[in-house]
C-alpha cells in the first residue's frame, strides 16, 4: 500500500501596527509593504495570517496565531522614535496572555536550582523567526555613524531592541530588520518596495 506523506503548510503572521492620522498619515506605505510580503509568502507556498491592530483583535486569539506561525513580521511606522502606542498595548495584552497561559514562556528562565540560568531563557517559542519592517522619516545615514548627533553610532537593530527583545525573551529567533528611510523627503520608496522580497528570501532562507 502506498503511503502518502502530507506536508504541513507553513504559516506566516503579518502584524500591521500603523495607526491612521487623517490628512497626515493614512497608512498606505505600510499597507504596501504588507501586500508585498503577503504576495511573496503566498508565492512560496505559505499560508498568510494577518492582524491589523487598529481594526481590533482578541489577545487570546493572537496568542494562537503566534503559535501557529513559523514566521512573524511586524510592519510599523516609527512615529516619534517608536511604534504607534496601539502596538505597545497589543504587546502588553498578547504577551501577558501568553505568559499567564504559559504558551509563550514559563517565567524568565532563572531558577533557584540553577543559578547559572540567565534572565530571558524561559521562552517556549524556539524554532520561530521574527522580523521588523519599519518606515522612517530618519535618513539611513543617521545610523551606524558615531558623528551623527541623534543616534550616535547605533544601528537600527540596536534601536529596535525594545521591540525585538519581547520575542527573543520568548525564545524566538530575531532576524535582520528591513527599513524604508527618509520617506517624507528624499527616500527611494519604490526601490525599497522592490528590494523587499529579496530581503525576505535571504533572512528566512526561502
Amino acid at each position: 500500500m502506498l503511503k502518502y506523506k502530507m506536508e504541513t503548510i507553513k504559516k506566516v503572521l503579518l502584524i500591521n501596527a500603523h495607526l491612521p492620522y487623517p490628512n497626515w498619515s493614512e497608512g498606505t506605505l505600510n499597507s504596501a509593504f504588507i501586500q508585498v510580503a503577503h504576495e511573496f509568502f503566498l508565492s512560496k507556498g505559505y499560508e498568510v495570517i494577518e492582524t491589523s491592530i487598529e481594526k481590533g483583535y482578541n489577545a487570546d486569539e493572537e496568542v494562537e496565531k503566534h503559535l501557529e506561525a513559523a514566521i512573524i513580521i511586524l510592519q510599523t511606522p516609527i512615529n516619534w522614535f517608536g511604534a504607534p502606542w496601539i502596538y505597545k498595548k497589543y504587546v502588553d495584552e498578547v504577551f501577558n496572555s501568553g505568559l499567564f497561559s504559559e504558551k509563550f514562556l514559563s517565567g524568565d528562565g532563572r531558577t533557584r536550582e540553577d543559578p547559572y540560568r540567565q534572565y530571558g531563557t524561559g521562552g517556549k517559542m524556539q524554532g520561530k523567526k521574527f522580523m521588523v519592517c519599519s518606515t522612517w522619516n530618519a535618513p539611513e545615514a543617521s545610523f551606524n555613524d558615531e558623528n551623527q548627533q541623534l543616534f550616535r553610532g547605533i544601528s537600527t537593530a540596536d534601536y529596535l531592541m525594545h521591540i525585538t527583545s519581547n520575542y527573543r525573551f520568548c525564545g524566538v529567533e530575531v532576524v535582520s530588520d528591513y527599513n524604508c528611510f527618509d520617506i517624507f523627503k528624499e527616500g527611494d520608496i519604490a526601490t525599497s518596495l522592490k528590494d523587499y522580497p529579496a530581503h525576505l528570501a535571504q533572512v528566512f532562507e526561502i
